[in-house]
């Protein structure tokens, strides 16, 4: 006859139980709070790495039990780099959710409309504490052909918008992803009212740019817009004050008489038709002005101090509307 050696059994039973409740309340500690702080994990940065770094960082209390978790749960070989944040009562298993689950925080790119070339490249460096060349960068990397540009510039074609990049996105997926975005919204539809027009998309680009630089208020876009197709129309010199502006050194000032003298294909007081290309990056809503202006006979429009402008069909009303802005500016000094 075989006993069975109850007394064994249990005594392996409450042993292997105990250890699933220590180990169970082993796992479910290390909770602390903290104040909100982040840290960076770098590409290639390996499990150990990660763990004395937060460590070091005081955001868990013990590395070699982190690890095992992380290792539990299969995620050693897939560490995302980034920069993240944590905040309030952190766990381990909260802290992994953070890494593997939620992921690196993204930093915030603001691009108004109507800003150049040179102050978006300002603009990223600032924000990834770079020190790119732009301009050799873009050449270096073909982006001009890449994206169908025709142009030797990008001006006027990295599409002003908000954007969202993780802290190690590199430069040229930056450039990409704004060059990308300009096609996503200038569309087929958009493409094909230009051929309508005899325009290319350069040329619109390039009207728009000016339109943006004038405008301040959208209901008047497509209105100045109209201006220009009809100069266009009778080859008339488009004399618009921000291409002046694109060419004077420094920061926006008033023109003078002097600027308009400047030499330069920009120079439109100068020069017929349009200049050899966009003179700022302009929005959507200058694009489709450009693309859709108003039905007038518009000629001539002056800027009245407030944001709008006075638009005239011939230039005896249009040098009346410049001396009336001009006693309104002298009342209200």
């Amino acid at each position: 006859m075989k006993f069975i050696n109850m007394q064994s059994n249990d005594s392996k039973f409450y042993g292997l139980s105990l250890i699933i409740i220590l180990l169970t309340f082993f796992l479910s500690t290390n909770t602390h709070v903290i104040s909100k702080q982040s840290f960076v994990i770098e590409k290639g940065m390996s499990l150990d790495s990660v763990s004395t770094m937060l460590f070091n960082q005081k955001i868990i209390n013990n590395k070699n039990l982190f690890k095992v978790k992380v290792m539990a749960k299969g995620l050693s070989s897939k560490i995302p780099a980034g920069t993240f944040v944590v905040e309030g009562r952190v766990s381990d298993k909260s802290l992994i959710d953070t890494i593997f689950k939620v992921g690196p925080v993204k930093i915030k790119l603001v691009l108004p409309e109507g800003l150049n070339s040179k102050q978006i490249f300002t603009r990223i460096n600032n924000l990834f504490d770079t020190n790119i060349n732009f301009p050799d960068l873009i050449i270096e990397n073909s982006f001009v052909e890449i994206h169908n540009i025709q142009s030797n510039s990008v001006e006027g074609y990295l599409y002003p918008s908000t954007y969202y990049f993780y802290h190690n996105t590199s430069p040229q997926e930056v450039i990409n992803t704004l060059l990308s975005e300009f096609w996503k919204q200038f569309d087929i539809k958009l493409q094909n009212r230009a051929i309508e027009l005899g325009f290319t998309v350069h040329e619109v680009l390039t009207l728009a740019s000016i339109i943006e630089g004038e405008a301040m208020l959208d209901d008047e876009r497509a209105i100045i817009s109209s201006v220009y197709h009809n100069r266009l129309k009778i080859n008339m010199k488009l004399q618009a004050d921000p291409t002046i502006q694109y060419i004077i050194p420094g920061p926006p000032k008033a023109v003078s008489t002097r600027d308009l003298k400047i030499k330069s294909p920009y120079n439109t007081y100068m020069n017929y038709g349009l200049p050899p290309g966009p003179i700022n990056n302009p929005g959507l809503e200058s694009i489709k002005a450009a693309l859709y202006p108003a039905d007038t006979n518009f000629l001539f429009f002056v800027a009245q101090g407030d944001g709008s402008h006075a638009f005239s069909t011939n230039e005896k009303d249009h040098e009346k509307a410049k001396r009336i802005y001009k006693i309104n500016k002298r009342k209200n000094r």
